[in-house]
C-alpha cells in the first residue's frame, strides 16, 4: 500500500514538473488572465465551497477541535470573496519572472545578468486553511510553478472542491490543470512521499504548527523553506500612551486568534505597569480573553478580568485562543530578554514615544518582523502589499517574513559574449577613428 502512495505521489509530481514548462515562457498577460478567472470560478461556485466546508467545520466540532482553529477553518462568502479578490490583487503585481537581479559587463567584455525564474515545483504541506489553498495555487502561478498541495484532513472536503474548481479554471484559460494538484487522497503516507520527492519537487514549505513543521524539516529530502509558529509580543515601554497601548494589545491579541501573527505575551515595563496595566487588563477582560499573569500583574487586575498563574510553559505557549500571558518586567533590558529567551522568531511589537527605546528593541531583536507602535496583524504578505502569502518563514536562508512571489522564484545567470573563450589572450583594443560628422558615411564597420 505504502508503494502505490509513494509511486502515486511521484506520478503526480512528474506530471506538475511537465506542467511547470508551461508556464516558464508564459507572458504576464497570460497569468494575469488566468488569475482573473480563477477568481472569478471561485465566486460562482461558492455555494458548493461552503457546503463543502460546513462538512469540514461539523466534523471539526465533533472532534473537539478548539475555536481558533476552527476560525481558520471556516469559510464564508464573505471570505470567498475576499480570497477571490486577493487572487486579482496578484494578478495586479508585477511579474518576478524576468526581474534582473543585478548585472555588469566585464572588462574582456563580457555581458552578465542575473534574472529571476520560477522554482519549477513547490509542495505546500499545511493544516486546516483552506484558504491557503487558493493562496498557494495563486502565488504558484504567478511566479510561474506548478504546486503540489496536501492540505490534511480537517480541510478535506473544502480543498476537494476548491482545487477542482481552481484546475478547471486553468484549463477553460488553456493550460494545464496539473499546475495545481491535491495529494490528500493519499493521506499521511502522501505527505511523506512529497517530502522524499527530491529531484521532482524543487521546494518544500510547511505551514502550520510546531509539531508539523518540525517534521517536515527533519523528514524531508526535498530543501525546506521553513515556517515557524507565532509566539509573538507586545512590549509597552514606559512612555506608552495608555489610549495607544489598549489599542494596539486588543488588536493584535483579538482581531483573530487562530493566526500566527496574533500576539500571544504582553510584556509591561514596570515603572509604567501601575498606569497601563488595570486599563489594558480590564479592555481583555471585556474582550473575554483569559490573563495567564505574574504576580504583579495578577495584583493589578481589575474585576471581572479572568486571571491564572503564569508557568514557563505559559512564555513559550502559541495559544491561538482568547488567551494571553502578561508579566511586568523591570525595564526594556528585561524585555529584550524576556523575548529572546521565549521568541518564535515571528513578530515583536513595542509601543513606545522614547526613539532610543525603539531603536533598541529594533537592533537588539532578530525576529523576522519588529513593529513599532503598530500591531502584530500587520505581518502579511497583504497587508505588506506582497499579494498573498504563501507563510510567514522564520529561517534566515532565502526568505524571511511574509513570502510572496519573489519568494517563490530562484535566479539564473545569463551570460552573453562574442565568440569569448576563457584563458585567451585578450587582443588589443582597435583604434577607432571617427570622421567629422559632415564626411559621415553611415558605415558603421569602423
Amino acid at each position: 500500500m505504502r508503494h502505490e502512495v509513494t509511486e502515486a505521489v511521484l506520478e503526480t509530481a512528474r506530471r506538475a514538473k511537465v506542467a511547470s514548462r508551461s508556464l516558464a515562457a508564459a507572458t504576464r498577460a497570460t497569468k494575469d488572465a488566468a488569475l482573473n478567472a480563477l477568481a472569478d470560478a471561485l465566486v460562482a461556485a461558492t455555494t458548493e465551497i461552503v457546503a463543502a466546508n460546513e462538512t469540514d467545520l461539523a466534523r471539526g466540532r465533533s472532534n473537539g477541535t478548539s475555536p481558533g482553529l476552527l476560525d481558520r477553518l471556516a469559510l464564508t462568502p464573505e471570505r470567498i470573496v475576499s480570497i477571490a479578490d486577493a487572487l486579482r490583487d496578484l494578478a495586479a503585481l508585477p511579474d518576478p519572472v524576468g526581474e534582473v537581479v543585478r548585472g555588469s559587463i566585464l572588462p574582456n567584455g563580457l555581458r552578465l545578468r542575473q534574472e529571476r525564474v520560477p522554482m519549477g515545483v513547490v509542495g505546500m504541506i499545511y493544516e486546516a486553511r483552506p484558504n491557503v489553498t487558493v493562496d498557494a495555487a495563486g502565488l504558484a502561478l504567478k511566479s510561474g510553478n506548478a504546486v503540489i498541495l496536501r492540505g490534511g484532513s480537517a480541510a478535506a472536503s473544502s480543498n476537494e472542491v476548491i482545487v477542482r474548481v481552481l484546475a478547471s479554471a486553468l484549463e477553460e484559460q488553456g493550460l494545464p490543470a496539473d499546475l495545481v494538484q491535491s495529494i490528500d487522497a493519499h493521506g499521511r503516507p502522501g505527505a511523506v512521499a512529497l517530502m522524499h520527492a527530491r529531484g521532482l519537487v524543487d521546494v518544500l514549505v510547511p505551514r502550520g504548527g510546531a509539531d508539523l513543521i518540525q517534521t517536515v524539516v527533519r523528514e524531508s529530502t526535498v530543501p525546506v523553506i521553513e515556517t515557524g509558529v507565532g509566539n509573538c509580543h507586545v512590549y509597552l515601554d514606559a512612555s506608552a500612551e495608555l489610549e495607544t497601548a489598549v489599542s494596539i494589545v486588543l488588536n493584535s491579541k483579538t482581531h483573530r486568534v487562530g493566526v500566527c501573527n496574533a500576539a500571544e505575551t504582553l510584556l509591561v515595563h514596570a515603572d509604567a505597569a501601575q498606569a497601563l496595566l488595570p486599563g489594558v487588563l480590564a479592555a481583555l477582560g471585556a474582550a473575554d480573553v483569559v490573563v495567564h499573569a505574574d504576580a504583579l500583574t495578577a495584583a493589578l487586575a481589575p474585576e471581572g478580568v479572568t486571571v491564572v498563574p503564569a508557568t514557563d510553559e505559559d512564555w513559550a505557549t502559541e495559544y491561538l485562543s482568547l488567551d494571553l500571558a502578561v508579566r511586568v518586567v523591570p525595564d526594556l533590558d528585561g524585555a529584550i530578554e524576556h523575548i529572546r529567551t521565549w521568541t518564535s522568531g515571528h513578530t515583536e511589537a513595542i509601543v513606545t514615544r522614547d526613539l532610543r527605546s525603539s531603536e533598541r528593541f529594533v537592533a537588539e531583536l532578530d525576529s523576522a518582523a519588529i513593529m513599532v507602535n503598530a500591531s502584530t496583524r500587520f505581518t502579511d504578505g497583504a497587508e505588506f502589499g506582497l499579494g498573498a502569502e504563501i507563510g510567514i518563514s522564520t529561517q534566515k536562508l532565502h526568505a524571511r517574513g511574509p513570502m510572496g512571489l519573489a519568494e517563490l522564484t530562484t535566479t539564473k545567470w545569463v551570460v552573453n559574449g562574442d565568440g569569448h573563450v576563457r584563458g585567451a589572450v585578450a587582443a588589443p583594443a582597435r583604434p577607432v577613428t571617427c570622421a567629422p560628422a559632415a564626411e559621415s558615411s553611415g558605415d558603421l564597420s569602423g
